[in-house]
C-alpha cells in the first residue's frame, strides 16, 4: 500500500514541478521576452526601419562580416534568446547559418559579456573557478573564449550556409525533375 501511496504522489509531484516550471516561465522570461521584443522594435522604428536594414545587409553582404560581427551584435545587444530575431534581416538562405553562428556564441561571450546570457554563465564560471584556484587570472580566459567563439561562429555559419545552399539546389534539382 505504501508503495501505491508513493507512486501516486510521485505521479502527481510531477506534473506540480511541471506547473512550478511553467508559473517560472510566465513570470520571469516570458514578461523579459516581451518587454525586449517591445524596446526593440521600438528602437528599431525610432532609428528608422530602413536604416536598420540598410545597416544589416551592409553587416550581412560579406560572410565574415553576416558570421562574426553581426551575430556578434545580436548576442551583445539582444542576448540569448531575442538575439536570434536579427535572422529577420538577412534573406530567408542565410537564416539557418545565422541561427547557427548566433548559438553557438552565446557561451563564449559570456566571460567578458556575463548580460548577454546570464543563465548559461555557470559553464565559464566552472571553468574560470579552476583557473582561479590555479592563482591565475580569469582575464586572459575570457578574452581566449571570446576569440575562439568567433573563430567558432564563423565557421558554424560558413559550413552551415554551403550546407543549406546544397540542400537548397537538390531540392531544386528534384523539383525540375519531378515537373518533367
Amino acid at each position: 500500500m505504501d508503495f501505491l501511496i508513493k507512486l501516486a504522489e510521485g505521479f502527481i509531484g510531477m506534473f506540480q514541478a511541471g506547473g512550478d516550471t511553467f508559473m517560472g516561465l510566465v513570470t520571469d522570461i516570458i514578461p523579459l521576452l516581451i518587454v525586449l521584443i517591445t524596446a526593440v522594435n521600438a528602437l528599431i522604428k525610432f532609428i528608422g526601419e530602413e536604416r536598420v536594414f540598410n545597416f544589416a545587409q551592409y553587416c550581412t553582404k560579406y560572410f565574415i562580416l553576416r558570421y562574426t560581427i553581426f551575430p556578434f551584435l545580436a548576442v551583445f545587444f539582444l542576448t540569448n534568446p531575442m538575439c536570434y530575431t536579427f535572422g529577420r534581416f538577412l534573406p530567408e538562405k542565410q537564416k539557418p547559418a545565422f541561427y547557427d553562428s548566433a548559438v553557438s556564441f552565446v557561451h563564449p561571450i559570456t566571460g567578458l559579456f556575463p548580460h548577454a546570457n546570464p543563465a548559461e554563465l555557470f559553464v565559464y564560471t566552472g571553468v574560470a573557478a579552476g583557473i582561479t584556484e590555479l592563482g591565475l587570472s580569469t582575464g586572459p580566459l575570457a578574452l581566449r573564449f571570446l576569440l575562439v567563439g568567433i573563430v567558432v561562429m564563423l565557421l558554424r555559419g560558413f559550413v552551415t550556409e554551403l550546407i543549406t545552399n546544397r540542400m537548397i539546389k537538390n531540392r531544386q534539382q528534384e523539383s525540375e525533375n519531378i515537373a518533367a
